[in-house]
């Protein structure tokens, strides 16, 4: 009796992670202490705004690592169709670190406008973050690409809060350059131009997560790829019904096919793993069930 689905480990797509989570974990540790360190040193709000989104990129570093291992363990008895709901899981988690750092950001903007604004001298303020754009252009591209190949979600969320930070630090940078030649107010908005950003992202970033965790369906195009894959199997007359659920980052699919009434039994069941091979070679779809059906004659004529 097998309780377990089987499992074949990819050596590929784990390097692959692991590379991705050095990237992120490394470089979000040496921009949050720079980013800190400065912003104490300057007094500047936009970058305090920006070095608090970046302690949440290592807090939410730190559970990507966990989390993905967890995702990458293979299936167990107590997890027999395998791991993969922990990856949108930590994804979710992922999304409130950033709510938090957007919380945080906003406070101290606020606090800072209604106290009048501060000038930044230009300097190194400037300087870091500039250098902090350019580090998360360079990890947006990284982490996107490997999102891509893998088909994940957590990655791709990380990806997009990168892509989210480098326009931040720019937004950062336009403001402690405007209270120092315009008017200093424009660095504690600056600030909450940043912690609005960071609002947008988390709430983006968490509603996928969620249909994700919560079984939602496969959007119209992926549907429509399905049951044309299953169709062009060799035996199968029609499709007629196919149900999808995300489980975890990836689709799970429940096909009902026609086949000839007369097949015999081997044959039919050939067609049946034909078209679950079909079906799960689509990236998008993690596993898939077959329902084989006689077809009527009318279908036949048809």
């Amino acid at each position: 009796m097998q309780w377990v689905r089987d499992y074949q480990a990819d050596q590929e797509r784990e390097g692959l992670y692991r590379q991705a989570l050095l990237v992120t974990l490394s470089g979000n540790v040496l921009l949050a202490g720079g980013k800190a360190v400065v912003a104490s040193l300057s007094g500047s709000v936009a970058l305090y705004a920006d070095a608090a989104n970046s302690v949440s990129d290592v807090l939410y570093s730190l559970l990507m690592v966990l989390g993905l291992w967890m995702a990458q363990r293979p299936p167990d008895l107590s997890h027999p169709q395998g791991h993969s709901r922990f990856e949108p899981l930590v994804g979710l988690l992922v999304s409130f670190a950033m709510g938090f750092a957007g919380y945080e950001a906003a406070r101290a903007a606020i606090e800072r406008f209604i106290e009048g604004g501060a000038a930044v001298p230009p300097g190194l303020p400037t300087l870091v973050l500039v250098l902090s754009a350019a580090v998360k252009l360079g990890m947006y591209l990284f982490i996107r690409r490997i999102a891509r190949r893998v088909f994940s979600p957590t990655l791709g969320v990380a990806a997009r809060d990168n892509l989210s930070d480098m326009l931040t630090s720019l937004a950062a940078f336009v403001g402690t350059l405007g209270s120092a030649f315009l008017h200093p107010l424009l660095d504690p908005i600056a600030g909450a131009l940043v912690a609005l950003w960071i609002f947008r992202a988390a709430f983006l970033a968490a509603r996928e997560n969620l249909n994700y965790l919560t079984g939602a369906g496969a959007p119209e195009e992926l549907r429509q790829e399905i049951v044309a894959s299953a169709a062009q199997v060799e035996g199968v007359v029609r499709v007629h019904q196919v149900l999808t659920e995300y489980a975890g980052p990836q689709l799970v699919a429940d096909l009902h096919i026609n086949v000839a009434p007369e097949l015999p039994l081997v044959e039919a069941h050939a067609i049946s793993d034909r078209v679950q091979e079909a079906v799960e070679a689509l990236s998008e779809v993690d596993r898939a069930y077959v329902h084989l059906e006689p077809c009527e004659d009318e279908v036949r004529a048809a």
